[in-house]
């Protein structure tokens, strides 16, 4: 009996009669049909062979297992072998080649060979490039490390040019300078850590001095046209603004020795109080002075008054005048209180007592008492007072005058 496969073999009741040789569907093998051909898996749901289907230029045999599973090549995946491995790409159709990313991913594309998701601040289409602001050192390993450069000095991007070992930045931004952009350029300076340009009014060159300011504290450098100041904003001694209150022109010497008083008088002051040009010049603001005595200008051909605060004049002649009233009462007080004292201690009334061998005196001083009345001194029968004063003690032994 030919004993063929019902499901294998073309015909169950026909074989070959000398062989025994079955005749076979497509996909079958064997002498009576019951394996599958080559290049054929059974399927265990179906108990049918079907075609493996692995692809020619990823599979190393046309076979596959009973998953129908293909044997792939290194760097092919998949259930067919038609799909390049991670870290793979297709290189052309019938190979799949290695993802060139300099050891920066391990991941590309797998038609394109771009590479993902680069690591270690690296860009680019092999990872080949540094992110914008790091910098690839000279190192082996040519990692990139972060650029020494803020962002608010320059750009944040820098590199190593030929033949240096430190990276430089790119581009500084305006007052900043340096490799690093970390110092302040001239006409700047250091304010917190920003660099901040120099307050100086247009009073200074930069041709003669570049730096304008001093770089740590900001203080002008070369103040011109006579002006001085931490920022040029005022003028040098001997010399004040003029009426526009732009320039500083020379003080003109107010001519002769004598001195410009001004007198106010007090009640109960018999004697004026006189402030010498001196002292105002001392006291008062260079604005007030100009007012008071006006200054010609150098060509003596017009004069100018300065804007003058007569409130801050006003107080300060009130506060003289004030002064010098309390201290005339003071002085007037203590006369008085001198002179009450004296003629208190004059009119108190007191008697002395003068003993002799054989008397005995009393005299009495008091101005508003003339006659001062001794009677009682004593308390005797025998006194008497004489019409000068004289008080006389009179007992049977002795007589006494007072």
């Amino acid at each position: 009996l030919c004993n063929c496969s019902a499901v294998g073999s073309a015909s169950a009741a026909e074989c070959n009669g000398t062989t025994g040789q079955c005749p076979c569907l497509d996909g079958y093998a064997g002498l009576r049909c019951e394996s599958c051909a080559e290049g054929f898996y059974l399927e265990r749901r179906s108990q049918r062979c079907r075609p493996c289907g692995c692809s020619p230029a990823g599979s190393s045999s046309a076979q596959c297992d009973d998953s129908g599973k293909c044997q792939c090549k290194v760097g092919v995946t998949d259930l067919k072998c038609d799909r390049c491995s991670d870290g793979y790409y297709r290189f052309n159709e019938t190979t799949c080649e290695p993802c060139q990313c300099n050891n920066h991913s391990k991941t590309c594309d797998s038609l394109t060979g771009t590479c993902l998701h680069c690591q270690e601040n690296t860009e680019g289409n092999h990872c080949e490039l540094c992110k914008e602001g790091f910098y690839r050192s000279t190192h082996p390993a040519h990692a990139c490390h972060r650029c020494p450069c803020s962002t608010v000095a320059s750009t944040g991007t820098c590199r190593i040019q030929p033949g240096e070992s430190a990276p430089r930045c790119d581009e500084c931004k305006t007052g900043y300078t340096g490799p690093n952009c970390n110092q302040c350029d001239n006409g700047y300076y250091n304010s917190d850590s920003i660099c901040v340009r120099c307050k100086c009014n247009g009073n200074v060159d930069p041709a003669r001095s570049p730096s304008v300011c001093k770089p740590d504290s900001g203080e002008c450098i070369g103040c011109l046209y006579h002006t001085a100041g931490f920022h040029c904003e005022e003028c040098e001694d001997g010399y004040v603004r003029d009426p526009e209150g732009t320039n500083c022109t020379k003080k003109e010497a107010i001519p002769g020795p004598e001195t410009r008083e001004f007198t106010t008088s007090a009640p109960n002051v018999s004697k004026a109080t006189s402030f010498s040009t001196a002292v105002i010049n001392s006291t008062l603001s260079p604005t007030t002075i100009q007012t008071i005595f006006p200054i010609s200008s150098s060509d003596n051909s017009t004069s100018a008054f300065a804007d003058v605060s007569w409130t801050q004049f006003n107080i300060i002649i009130l506060t003289v005048i004030i002064i010098v009233v309390v201290l005339l009462m003071g002085f007037v007080g203590a006369v008085y209180m001198y002179r009450e004292y004296q003629n208190r201690k004059l009119n108190a009334p007191f008697w002395t007592i003068e003993l002799k061998e054989d008397n005995i005196s009393f005299s009495s001083y008091h101005d508003s008492i003339p006659n001062a009345d001794v009677s009682g001194l004593l308390e005797d029968d025998g006194n008497e007072v004489t019409p000068n004063g004289q008080l006389t003690l009179t007992t049977p032994m002795h007589n006494y005058k007072a």
